[in-house]
């Protein structure tokens, strides 16, 4: 098996060389991730300039851009056989609910997907000391089944790991995305210059956190697994859509 690794928090977050030392027994790893943290990036991808592409050595490569550009310049430039799977992490920080709009660990393997590889998003919850060697383990027990896993062609899949030891885990569960309220207020100050300045404000307090959710599931001591769906279509909305646009 070859495996694409990438991440948003640079190609030398140890998240990222944790999950590298896990799966090379298992597998061939090719690694291609941002140069420095890029954290909420997002899907973007660089179109305004050209991107430098760093070699470090067995088969870990850098970008001075985006996840989403990582991923992109791997599998349609650099990779002389295309990986069996694309696996975006492991993330210091959960990506529950509302996260996955934001974060470009889950667009890393959106766009593994959009080039049309099976991929997931791996992410270790909490602050502080993480216990990436429990994410590690979880991928390795997802590793073995995900390639017969029959979803549709436009799903990834979101791993979330709560940040405890490998013994304190108690299963894996089939979660949908929770909600949070609104995000807190930007914070305003000024620079030394006096010139106003916003730092992006905390995330809401949990809104929908109940059984069945990431949020829940990663209270509770389980590995959330999340499967996310790529058509953005809201399709119970279109025929009410179609109806409005008639009087339009």
């Amino acid at each position: 098996m070859k495996i694409l690794l990438s991440n948003d928090d640079g190609y030398l977050a140890p998240g990222l060389t944790s999950l590298k030392q896990g799966l090379q027994s298992r597998a061939n790893i090719i690694t291609v991730a941002p140069n420095r943290d890029r954290s909420g990036a997002s899907n973007s991808l660089t179109l305004a300039y050209p991107l430098h592409l760093t070699s470090h050595g067995d088969e870990v490569y850098s970008v001075d851009g985006t996840p989403t550009d990582c991923v992109h310049i791997a599998l349609t430039g650099l990779c002389d056989r295309l990986p069996d799977l694309v696996i975006a992490g492991i993330n210091a920080g959960a990506n529950l609910g509302d996260d996955v709009i934001y974060s470009g660990t889950v667009a890393a393997a959106t766009e593994g997907r959009n080039l049309g590889l099976p991929a997931m998003a791996v992410s270790c919850c909490g602050t502080g000391d993480y216990h990436f060697d429990t994410a590690v383990q979880a991928v390795l027990a997802l590793l073995d089944k995900i390639l017969n896993l029959e979803i549709t062609a436009d799903t990834i899949l979101n791993v979330n790991v709560p940040n405890v030891p490998w013994s304190e885990i108690k299963g894996f569960q089939v979660t949908r995305l929770g909600k949070r309220h609104q995000s807190e207020p930007v914070i305003k100050t000024q620079d030394p210059r006096g010139r106003d300045i916003y730092w992006i404000g905390p995330v809401g307090e949990l809104l929908d956190a109940g059984e069945g959710t990431d949020f829940h599931a990663i209270e509770n001591n389980y590995i959330s697994v999340t499967p996310l769906h790529i058509d953005l279509t809201h399709y119970q909305s279109m025929k009410l859509t179609e109806q409005w646009l008639k009087e339009v």
